[in-house]
């Protein structure tokens, strides 16, 4: 019997798939003035598998099955490993090939590590829970560099593009990935009340000690090795700690349970125990805060691009649906407030996405030896991190919302969008962390100040709501020198936003379309523009090219035959 037909499918909107998610316009440009335009290529090579529906499959498989720990083999013994989809490993298959990880450590080129943070904002609107041990390898190099006997051994696995998974020992390897693991369960963020404890045993070489404690946070506990703190006869120290020792034993670092997290679970993170494990010193002795906060700074770049990326994929995601849905007569886009909704939208896209890339220029320059990108990159990575991440929140819930009820269906993509997006403004230093950490590098950065209203003096003249901002914010940062630390703890969060608004809006003042950087600029950096997150979306002001805007987040489709995701789905 024929099943009767009881409707017409009609009005539905198109599968966002088979585009090219490099086809990003404020990317390629911020990509190409940043140094990286040679890595145009390899972008679109990565931009069109990030937009193939089989990839779409992997990302929703990896969040689907989410890892699982197994603590014992079948006889008893002890294995503390971490069991993923096939999905998760083909993705990171993917990320660690195209050098996501460590490997711009090892190209000289300049312009290297902004091509590396071009493709992590690329491959992480695909699928953001694998960029954590992605984002931990990269981070880890810089710190490691203050060991030089143990960058010389691991550095060249660590940069190597294979991805090898499997507990090892690490020289026996392919490619190796790293970890953190800082905070414990009294400290939190104050990790200078860390209970852990190193005791030297130079039996095991040079720097060895042996580890008893635990750790309530590590991320990325899969991982080959770990920079980790604690507590050695001369005060907090950081160590680097393998899983697995060189004569294949098992290091004893025991996984407690994994954490049940809101987003991100695709990742694995856990609570650890410590008994007797070997770990070798990384930096001076009673400087471990000094000497990880080298893997800290990259990680946060990483939270700034990562939540870029999310504001990116949601943006595309409610333009694409509100060009093709239709209602009362026309399509959602083309109705008066929905544009108002999508233009806001897409300024904190344009915004996030130049700052995020400009602050990688800084990152490429600095590991170069820049000293004013270095002081720079200081002061606006945490105001960045701050504002751009607390915005993120906000911004994929209005994204949701212009899909209606199809956008709080899991099919959509947004409700795992949303979960993510917390996460940066947690991880590698909450709000709170990071805001005073902008006042920090104010305070005891030398040049910091003088490269910050250096970068925003080269718009001066262009906008006149950003030139009143700069005023004001100069007043601001002469005021702090006046001010007890009460008092600039309390402005903390409000002058880290305004850094970051201002600097956003120079670089769309001095690089972006005009009709993107007027609308910045007349709704962002007008006096009653609040300095935090908060202000509603589509409540742009009259008199703004809206369709101009919405067209820089419009996913265009293909052009060539579709790319071939790395791996299987499972």
């Amino acid at each position: 019997m024929t099943p009767r037909t009881t409707h017409e499918v009609r009005n539905q909107v198109p599968p966002l798939a088979g585009h090219d998610v490099a086809a990003d316009p404020a990317l390629l440009e911020a990509v190409e003035r940043e140094g990286a335009g040679w890595a145009a290529a390899e972008l679109h090579e990565l931009g069109l598998l990030a937009g193939q529906p089989a990839t779409a499959e992997q990302a929703r498989l990896a969040n689907e099955h989410p890892p699982v720990l197994g603590t014992h083999d079948r006889y008893g013994n002890r294995i503390d490993e971490v069991e993923f989809h096939p999905a998760w490993h083909a993705l990171m298959d993917t990320a660690v090939g195209h050098g996501l990880h460590a490997a711009p450590w090892a190209d000289p080129r300049p312009g290297a590590h902004v091509a590396r943070a071009a493709k992590f904002y690329v491959w992480s609107q695909a699928e953001a829970g694998h960029g954590c041990p992605i984002s931990m390898t990269y981070a880890v190099v810089p710190a490691l560099r203050n060991a030089p006997e143990l960058a010389a051994r691991f550095e060249p696995l660590l940069v190597a593009r294979a991805y090898d998974p499997g507990l090892r020992p690490p020289e026996g390897k392919r490619g190796l990935l790293s970890g953190m693991a800082m905070t414990e369960k009294q400290g939190g963020s104050d990790v200078r009340a860390n209970t852990t404890r190193a005791e030297p045993a130079p039996q095991a070489g040079a720097g060895a000690h042996v580890l008893t404690g635990h750790k309530w946070f590590c991320s990325a506990p899969m991982s080959d090795m770990f920079l980790t703190l604690a507590q050695a006869p001369a005060g907090l120290t950081c160590f680097l700690l393998p899983r697995v020792l060189p004569g294949g034993e098992r290091n004893g670092m025991h996984l407690q349970r994994l954490k049940d997290k809101l987003g991100n679970r695709s990742n694995a993170s856990a609570e650890v125990e410590f008994d007797g494990a070997l770990a070798w010193q990384v930096g001076e002795a009673g400087r471990g805060v000094a000497t990880i906060i080298a893997m800290v700074s990259a990680t946060r770049l990483d939270c700034v691009i990562g939540s870029a990326a999310g504001i990116r994929a949601a943006t595309v995601a409610a333009v694409h649906h509100a060009s093709h849905r239709q209602a009362f007569g026309k399509e959602l886009a083309a109705q008066p407030l929905m544009a108002n909704v999508l233009a806001d939208l897409t300024l904190d896209s344009q915004a996030a996405t130049a700052l995020a890339i400009r602050l990688a220029g800084a990152a490429d320059r600095a590991a170069r030896g820049d000293a004013g990108e270095t002081a720079l990159l200081r002061l606006a990575l945490p105001a960045a991190k701050y504002w751009v991440c607390k915005r993120f929140p906000a911004h994929a819930v209005e994204a949701l919302e212009c899909l209606g009820g199809n956008g709080y269906v899991e099919e959509s993509g947004l409700p795992r969008i949303y979960r993510e997006a917390p996460l940066n403004s947690i991880w590698e230093g909450s709000g709170n962390v990071t805001a005073l950490d902008v006042l920090r590098a104010l305070a005891r950065t030398e040049g910091a100040a003088e490269a910050l209203l250096a970068e925003l003096g080269a718009a001066a003249g262009a906008d006149a709501y950003l030139d009143a901002a700069v005023t004001d914010l100069k007043r601001q940062v002469a005021a702090l020198a006046l001010a007890t630390t009460l008092e600039a703890q309390h402005e903390a969060r409000a002058l880290a936003g305004r850094i970051a608004i201002a600097l956003a809006a120079a670089l769309l003042v001095r690089h972006g379309p005009t009709p993107v950087a007027d609308a910045y600029c007349a709704s962002r950096l007008q006096s009653a523009a609040p300095a935090g997150p908060g202000a509603p979306f589509g409540t742009l002001p009259a008199g703004l090219d809206l369709a101009a805007i919405i067209d820089r987040a419009r996913a265009e489709p293909a052009v060539g035959p579709p790319a071939e995701p790395a791996g299987g789905t499972g």
